[in-house]
């Protein structure tokens, strides 16, 4: 295994343990702002990694780059307005890695125009493992927005679907959840997922451009 490789399985592993946990956070603070403390009463409103590990979600992570935490419980029943609370709160996750992203991306840009090349092999690798970081997280950003459970998309969707086949989706998520899982590994969606993402970093790339501009 190359030494890029490494650094990029590295990356994913870190995800797991502190970006995540971040995604879920951003859940579950959501929801209480809307008046739901169900994620808050069972301990899920914390930055503890432990508590949101979802094991086949950080497999995925690892092997293929797309992934996912123990979805955050939510009862949009208790949201003071039903439909922008629980939008709202599907979007914080997926927003949180979008924000993550764009700070990784202004140190990225930062230490890219701040070092000489060939200044020292440790700092091509920092600025690799941030690459990787960038990358992930806005391809995790895209990753949750699909309209399939356990994904945040799905709650989204959901939202605004006739209650009749809100729980049709319920009633047979297990095994939506198990084909999903199967369409991953297969590389099916690696193609749109890659293109998605592609148009996000060219907007996070187009939002930093300060950084350029100041260092030029």
């Amino acid at each position: 295994m190359t030494v890029d490789n490494i650094l990029k399985y590295g990356v994913r592993v870190l995800i797991i343990f502190m970006i995540l946990p971040v995604h879920e956070f951003a859940h579950a603070f959501a929801a209480k702002k809307f008046g739901d403390r169900t994620a808050e009463n069972m301990g899920r409103l914390t930055l503890n990694p432990i508590s949101h590990i979802d094991i086949f979600g950080a497999i995925c992570l690892v092997l293929t780059g797309f992934g996912w935490a123990k979805p955050v419980p939510v009862n949009p029943n208790r949201f003071k307005n039903y439909k922008l609370g629980s939008v709202i709160t599907a979007l914080a996750g997926p927003l949180s890695n979008v924000i993550v992203g764009y700070i990784g991306f202004v140190i990225y840009k930062i230490i890219i125009f701040s070092t000489t090349n060939g200044l020292s092999v440790a700092w091509d690798y920092v600025q690799t493992i941030l690459f990787y970081f960038i990358i992930i997280n806005l391809s995790l950003a895209v990753f949750n927005l699909l309209p399939i459970p356990p994904l945040d998309g799905s709650r989204i969707l959901t939202t605004f679907l006739p209650l009749k086949y809100q729980w049709k989706i319920q009633e047979y998520q297990m095994y939506i959840s198990i084909a999903f899982i199967v369409i991953i590994f297969s590389g099916i969606l690696d193609t749109p997922l890659k293109f998605l993402m592609n148009l996000l970093y060219k907007c996070i790339d187009f939002l930093t451009l300060w950084v350029d501009l100041i260092f030029r």
